[in-house]
This record gives structure tokens, C-alpha cells and sequence, in this order.
């Protein structure tokens, strides 16, 4: 099965709570990431901070997230670790050549994400339709920046 695209590595974790200050003490002050932005959609039902750890095309996310209103959905708090983020070397093929093997993904198609990247979600639940999902997981395919892609190209190469 020739597969065009890759995986080159994790984006991000995204955590929820139903208050996300006891996990911004854990992860900033006492893990010591560095928290480099906040993404808030009514849409979304989301107010998240965004917290990285590492450089570069090492460079991993810890989103922590809890909902605007917790008697809407989506609870981005349920469950508690919400979703992995995956770096993809070309978004639109995977989604593509994903699809047509029977991946579902969430409503929305390929739209920009808190971090400024493209994005989609992969399904947690499969259908009839389109059987294959993250069982259970919510998975996020991002699309990688040039400079992600070449860095993991030169550390392929050595």
C-alpha cells in the first residue's frame, strides 16, 4: 500500500478540565513550559492556553482546555486527555488518500487551528460509511511547516 504522505512526529497533547488552572500550574509552573499563547471559540465551546515544550521540529504543544460552558458540548473536558495532534507532511493528500481508504473525520474539513496551522480531526467513532476511526480518540492531523518537514528530512538522512 503506497501511502503519500507521512507522519513526521507529535504536534501536540491537548489535556481538558473542567478549570484548566490547577493544569497550568502543573505544566508552567512546575514542569516549567513555557505558555506561548490562549485560543478561546464560542464554536468550539473551548478557552484553552498553549504551552510548549522543545525547539524546533522537536517542538510539542500541551494544550489545556475546559469549556466555555459546561452545560454545552463539545466538553473538551470529557475525556480529560481530549486529543494528540500529529505533524503531517502534506495535509490535503492524507485527507484525501485517508478518506477514500474509509477514515471518517469530524465536520469542518481542513481549516486553520489555534496554532495557525491547517488542521483535521479524525473521528473517534467510525460508521457504516467510513468504518475506520481513532477508536475512542480524537486525533488532530496538522499540517507541517516547511521548516518541520526539512528538519525531519535531515535527521531521516543521518
Amino acid at each position: 500500500m503506497s501511502r503519500p504522505f507521512r507522519v513526521l512526529g507529535i504536534q501536540q497533547i491537548a489535556i481538558g478540565a473542567a478549570d484548566k488552572s490547577r493544569l497550568a500550574h502543573l505544566w508552567g509552573t512546575l514542569f516549567g513550559l513555557e505558555k506561548t499563547g490562549d485560543f478561546r471559540s464560542e464554536r468550539e465551546n473551548v478557552d484553552e492556553d498553549i504551552f510548549v515544550m522543545g525547539v524546533g521540529a522537536a517542538r510539542c504543544e500541551v494544550d489545556l482546555m475546559q469549556p466555555i460552558d459546561p452545560a454545552k458540548k463539545p466538553r473538551v473536558d470529557e475525556p480529560q486527555l481530549n486529543h494528540i495532534g500529529l505533524w503531517i507532511d502534506d495535509l490535503p493528500r492524507a485527507v484525501e488518500w485517508l478518506g477514500a481508504q474509509g477514515v471518517r473525520f469530524t465536520p469542518g474539513g481542513i481549516r486553520k487551528g489555534a496554532a495557525g496551522f491547517d488542521i483535521t480531526f479524525i473521528h473517534p467513532k467510525g460508521n457504516e460509511a467510513t468504518p475506520f476511526s481513532g477508536e475512542g480518540v480524537l486525533i488532530e492531523l496538522v499540517q507541517a511547516p516547511p521548516e518541520v518537514v526539512a528538519a525531519f528530512d535531515a535527521l531521516a538522512r543521518t
